[in-house]
């Protein structure tokens, strides 16, 4: 009896010492959802300072250098938690847009991040937008992504307060959508333009690496919550096809004088719509167009746009409200 009593008192004793080492080093840890996961890192535009005066900030930092120092930063992070990073470029070098999707397909990536910084006529405006391709019904993977991307950008840069967009790329390019996410449909991709480098005090922290990592570190959290999930599909491609294009400002257009008016011009049409009037709901319906075209991807956008299905159908345009409503529910998911 003595001996078997030693024996078990020697087998808890090791129970207990075993459990001290794991209490003084903190749980066993899982596998890390990034381990062995190809991610492609797409830092926007490059090369074009000579040429092009429209990715500038106030005070002169260029989209194109921030882009690229977030992508390098979030380089060196991915690669700590085991991923496999693919750079579109690493330098201050003009890559065909061509070129990157071909990239990203030949690496055969897990996931595409193009990275980018934004830019519009209205100085006070600073919020996320994130761009999938084609409709939120087909590429359901994408949008997942890109409301991971979203929130964790909301969370780190905004404290976790204030607006943020998700959208199709229709919403911007409205034929063919961004040629990126294009080139590299069928599997989750997203552009994701973090802040506008437009707003003054945005660029002096858009110039500072701190900042920078400080994003990189919300791509990395929301690419890790991405890929711990189960994963929608991405279906065929049809519905954009389908679909006539909503015409928008492009680019430096988003610069003119009337693009300032988006968010007046949206609130003023809901003024006029609640006048219940026929005339009052046509001018509401002028600005509503006018609100979307200088700025597709606002955080009001998707509001101008439930509103111009009612005022279609209160005109009696079924037909009309029926493609706009699609519409509606394929570019602006909630």
């Amino acid at each position: 009896m003595q001996s078997n009593s030693v024996f078990w008192l020697v087998i808890l004793l090791g129970c207990l010492l075993s459990a001290d080492r794991t209490l003084a080093s903190g749980p066993l840890s899982l596998a890390d959802p990034l381990d062995g996961k190809v991610i492609i890192l797409d830092p926007g535009h490059g090369g074009t300072a000579a040429t092009d005066s429209y990715r500038v900030g106030p005070s002169g930092e260029r989209e194109e250098w921030v882009n690229l120092r977030v992508a390098l930063l979030l380089r060196d992070l991915l690669e700590e938690a085991g991923a496999k990073v693919v750079l579109t470029r690493d330098s201050d070098t003009f890559v065909p847009l061509e070129d990157r999707s071909r990239l990203a397909l030949e690496s055969k990536g897990d996931l595409f991040v193009s990275i980018h910084h934004n830019a519009t006529a209205d100085p006070s405006v600073n919020f996320p937008i994130i761009y999938f391709h084609g409709a939120a019904m087909e590429n359901q993977s994408s949008v997942l992504l890109g409301e991971k991307i979203a929130l964790a950008l909301r969370k780190h840069l905004f404290g976790g307060k204030g607006p943020y967009s998700l959208v199709s790329d229709h919403t911007i390019f409205s034929k063919s959508g961004a040629s990126v996410l294009r080139g590299t449909y069928g599997m989750p991709a997203v552009i994701g333009e973090a802040t506008f480098f437009t707003h003054p005090k945005e660029e002096k922290r858009l110039k500072k690496q701190a900042y920078n990592r400080k994003e990189a570190v919300a791509y990395l959290e929301a690419i890790r919550a991405f890929f711990s999930e189960d994963l929608p599909p991405i279906l065929e491609k049809s519905l954009p096809l389908r679909l006539p294009p909503f015409e928008v400002f492009q680019e430096a257009e988003r610069m003119r004088p009337e693009a300032l008016q988006w968010k007046e011009n949206y609130e003023q049409a809901n003024r006029l719509y609640e006048k219940g009037d026929a005339a009052a709901r046509l001018q509401a319906l002028s600005l509503l167009n006018l609100s979307v075209k200088a700025f597709p991807d606002s955080y009001l956008a998707r509001d101008c746009h439930e509103l111009r299905v009612a005022i279609l159908k209160a005109q009696g345009k079924s037909e009309e409200a029926a493609i706009e409503a699609l519409r509606l529910e394929a570019f602006y998911p909630r």
